[in-house]
């Protein structure tokens, strides 16, 4: 039994990029699957396929970007902020900058679930599900 799926989708990806693999598959689900968008969308993996064929919920196999020179991983670090035991809200004037603005925080809103920076373009604000950098 899995109490945090968005716990264990970052994990499973931190996992992957640690040890080096280049594709990670994840059971899917609605919230996993607007992660994984925004993550191809910011250019932090590399693509992402949705296959439904597998059981009711189906997998995400992701394919993970690496630097061509260094091989050096895109993610550097991946964390969740928001858990089950302790939620973090924040309203659009209070979204953080992660890095600087180099790296992204991804948030789920009433409107779905989008980057700090779309939400506080929309002016929504929600629950900070994780950081990516």
């Amino acid at each position: 039994m899995n109490i945090d799926p968005i716990s264990d989708f970052l994990t499973r990806v931190r996992n992957a990029v640690k040890a080096g693999h280049r594709v990670v598959e994840i059971p899917a689900s609605k919230v996993k699957k607007e992660i994984t968008k925004i993550l191809f969308d910011q250019g932090y993996i590399l693509s992402y396929k949705f296959e439904d064929d597998n059981g009711p919920q189906g997998f995400i196999k992701i394919a993970l970007k690496y630097d061509k020179l260094t091989k050096d991983p895109v993610i550097k670090k991946i964390e969740r902020i928001s858990k089950p035991g302790l939620r973090k809200y924040t309203s659009s004037s209070d979204l953080p900058r992660i890095l600087n603005g180099l790296g992204i925080a991804i948030v789920s809103t009433s409107h779905g679930v989008m980057t700090g920076k779309q939400a506080q373009a929309q002016n929504v604000g929600g629950e900070v599900l994780c950081y990516v950098y």
